[in-house]
C-alpha cells in the first residue's frame, strides 16, 4: 500500500479533510455508489480523506494484504511506504507538531513492526506554526520550482524516525527535488545519500535509495510543471533526454556511495 498516511499530510496541509469533503470533490463517487448499490455516504476517496475510521480500515486492508501474501509466498517481504515528511515547530508550536508527527507518522510507524520493511518517502521538512498550519518558508531559503523550502536534511530525520519507531529494515522508496535548474538536483542527491550514509554509519538498516523519478512526469495535483525527472521528455515528439543528475546518480550507484 503507497503512502496510507498521505491523506493525513494533506488535511495539515489544508487539501484534504473529512469523507463528505473529501466527497464533495468527486461527484464520479455517487456514481460509483450507485454501480456498486451501496449508499453514497460509505464511499470516500482514498487520497483526500482523513479520519481516524479510514486509518483503520487502510490498517485492516493492509493487514489483510499481508496476511494473504505471506500465505502462498512467505518468502517474499511485506511492508508499505509512508509519506512521512519531517516536521519542524515554528516558537510556540513544538506540543502541537509532536502530536501532528505522532499522528502522521508514528502511528503508521508503530503498525509497521510487525512487517518486514518500512519504506520511506520524502522530499523536504514542513515547518509548522502554533495553529498546526504550514508557517512561511524562512527568509533566504533556496525554493524548489513550486515554492517550497529545498532541504535535503529532512531525509535522515524520517529514516532516524522510522528506524526508532518500526524497528524494521528502511527503504527510502520516493526522495527527490523539483526544479528546473538541474544543478541543484546534483547538490540535492549528494545530500540526501549522504543523509543515508551517515544513517548507515551509524547502524541503522538501510536497505536502498530510490530517487523520484526517472522521467518528468504528471504530478497528481500540479500536471506536468514540476519536473521530478532524471531525463526531459518531450511531450510533443516523446523523446527522453537523460539529465546530467542522471549520470551523477548513476555514478553514486556504481561507486556504492559517496566519493
Amino acid at each position: 500500500m503507497n503512502e496510507p498516511n498521505l491523506p493525513d499530510l494533506l488535511a495539515v496541509l489544508g487539501v484534504a479533510g473529512g469523507p463528505r469533503e473529501a466527497r464533495a470533490h468527486f461527484p464520479m463517487f455517487a456514481h460509483a455508489a450507485a454501480a456498486l448499490g451501496v449508499d453514497p455516504s460509505t464511499i470516500a476517496p482514498f487520497q483526500l480523506t482523513s479520519s481516524d475510521e479510514a486509518f483503520a480500515v487502510k490498517l485492516a486492508a493492509h493487514r489483510a494484504g499481508r496476511d494473504a501474501i505471506t500465505a502462498v509466498r512467505g518468502d517474499l517481504p511485506v511492508g508499505w511506504t509512508l509519506a512521512n515528511t519531517d516536521y519542524h515547530a515554528t516558537e510556540g508550536a513544538e506540543d502541537v507538531v509532536a502530536d501532528i508527527r505522532a499522528r502522521i507518522n508514528g502511528r503508521y510507524l508503530v503498525e509497521s513492526r510487525d512487517d518486514d520493511f518500512v519504506g520511506v518517502q520524502t522530499y523536504n521538512r514542513t515547518l509548522l506554526g502554533p495553529d498546526g498550519r504550514p508557517a512561511p518558508v524562512p527568509e533566504g531559503a533556496l525554493l524548489n520550482s513550486t515554492g517550497e523550502e529545498i532541504y535535503p536534511w529532512a531525509l535522515e530525520s524520517v529514516i532516524r524516525e522510522a528506524a526508532d519507531i518500526a524497528g524494521v529494515p528502511v527503504y527510502v522508496t520516493e526522495n527527490g527535488l523539483s526544479t528546473d535548474d538541474d544543478t541543484q538536483r546534483v547538490a540535492f542527491f549528494d545530500e540526501a545519500i549522504g543523509c543515508v550514509a551517515r544513517c548507515l554509519a551509524d547502524g541503522i538498516d538501510v536497505r536502498g535509495y530510490v530517487a523520484w523519478t526517472l522521467l518528468d512526469n504528471f504530478e497528481w495535483i500540479f500536471g506536468y510543471g514540476p519536473k521530478f525527472g532524471l531525463a526531459a521528455v518531450d511531450r510533443t515528439t516523446f523523446a527522453r533526454t537523460p539529465k546530467p543528475s542522471a549520470a551523477h546518480l548513476g555514478g553514486i550507484a556504481r561507486a556504492n556511495g559517496l566519493a
